[in-house]
Formats: C-alpha cells, sequence, structure tokens
C-alpha cells in the first residue's frame, strides 16, 4: 500500500499539483487521490463490504458522520461517498508549503481541536463549504477509539447540521479496528463493513441533542454486538 502511494507522488507532483495549482480545480487530484486510496487498502489485503449506498442520492448535498477506529477508515470510507467530500483537517498542515495551497483549493476545513473558539471558526468555514454543494464527512468522535467502541460525540458536527439544514447520513465502520488497531502501524489482511444508515432529514432533525443520540444509536446498531453501547 504504502509503495503504491509512494510511487503515486512524482505523477502528483509532475502532473496533479501543478494542475490544480493552474486552474484551481481539485477535481483531477481528488478523483487520482482517491483511486490511490481505494487500490492501496486493496492491495495491502482489505476487502470491504458495503451496505446501504444505494441510499444515497448522488444530487444531494450530505453532512456524512462516522466513528472512527482506525487510520484505515479515510481511505476505505471517502472513496466510496458519492461526489466529492471536504473533510476537517488538523490546522497545522495548512501550513505546510504546497500542501496548504492544495488544501484550500480543495476546499477542505482547517479546525484546532483545542481551542473551543477557533472551533466556531471551522464550522462557519464547514458551513460555506456544504453550501457551495460539497459534501462535508467528520468522524464525530473527534480521535480513534483503542477498542472499537464509540467515544463521546463532539458539539461542532451538530452546530453544522442545524446551521445547514442539509441531510445527515451515519456511517458505521467495524473492521478496521482489527486491521489495523490504534497504536499498530502494520495492517493485518481481513474484511471491513461500511454501513451507510437512512439519511436523517433536516426536518427530523429535533434539537442537537436529539440529533446526536439519533446519529450514535444508528452508528452503534450497525457494530458488533461486543462493541455496542
Amino acid at each position: 500500500m504504502l509503495l503504491l502511494w509512494a510511487a503515486a507522488l512524482p505523477f502528483a507532483a509532475v502532473f496533479g499539483i501543478p494542475w490544480t495549482y493552474l486552474t484551481k480545480d481539485i477535481t483531477f487530484l481528488y478523483r487520482s487521490c482517491m483511486l490511490a486510496a481505494y487500490a492501496g487498502v486493496r492491495l495491502a489485503g482489505i476487502r470491504i463490504k458495503t451496505i446501504g449506498l444505494e441510499k444515497i442520492d448522488p444530487a444531494r448535498t450530505y453532512i456524512f458522520m462516522s466513528n472512527h477506529i482506525s487510520n484505515l477508515d479515510p481511505p476505505v470510507t471517502l472513496p466510496l461517498i458519492p461526489r466529492r467530500t471536504s473533510v476537517m483537517v488538523k490546522k497545522e498542515l495548512f501550513k505546510v508549503p504546497i500542501l496548504g495551497p492544495i488544501m484550500r483549493i480543495g476546499s477542505l476545513v482547517p479546525v484546532d481541536r483545542g481551542n473551543r473558539d477557533a472551533g466556531v471558526s471551522a464550522v462557519r468555514e464547514a458551513v460555506k463549504t456544504i453550501s457551495g454543494g460539497l459534501n462535508m464527512t467528520i468522524y464525530v468522535e473527534g480521535k480513534r477509539s483503542f477498542d472499537g467502541k464509540m467515544l463521546p460525540f463532539k458539539k461542532g458536527p451538530f452546530y453544522l447540521a442545524e446551521e445547514c439544514k442539509v441531510p445527515v447520513v451515519p456511517i458505521t465502520i467495524s473492521g478496521t479496528q482489527v486491521a489495523m488497531p490504534k497504536a499498530r502501524f502494520s495492517i493485518r489482511p481481513g474484511l471491513v463493513t461500511v454501513q451507510f444508515h437512512d439519511p436523517i432529514e433536516p426536518v427530523d432533525f429535533g434539537d442537537r441533542d436529539c440529533l446526536m443520540a439519533k446519529v450514535r444509536a444508528s452508528i452503534n446498531a450497525g457494530l458488533p454486538h461486543d462493541l455496542r453501547d
């Protein structure tokens, strides 16, 4: 997997990044990255079972809210999402030469996890991104779980959903905590399941606590029995 991604870097450096700078269009580079992510996890021996993807209308904009149990979660999940999705990224990465400007062109959202005021700013940036027609994918626990069980949810994603009034799709990832658990670098081949639950429409949100409870209940229902709340 790492060799594939390393081999893809010169291609990105020679073609994808200059093209993105010139055109200010991230589409080519985004599709290349998603293809490399998908191929990479397959090369590592990860088999992906997808459930419920047919519930997603590619013409609509969604906020996808997922549990987070492994570093494999993004390369497994993001290529499955119809159309382009934005994500929230540590603000420090936006200071990296070349990478930072590319992430801004791609409408990724910088976030400072330790600063509440900065968190409010990240929500505002995410609102602009979603209003522009991009999906948003958020790992609602804010960090990876050690044992595959859900951690408490961050409140920011639910402020965002309330502000944007677009459907929320809970996602349950299971299996990556076995393939590559937190604090382990090596990958064990195996089956990973990604379940897309029924979209929660804005009219059904209720208040923020109610929406949080609905999202948690959906994600929880898709987990193996021994990992559920």
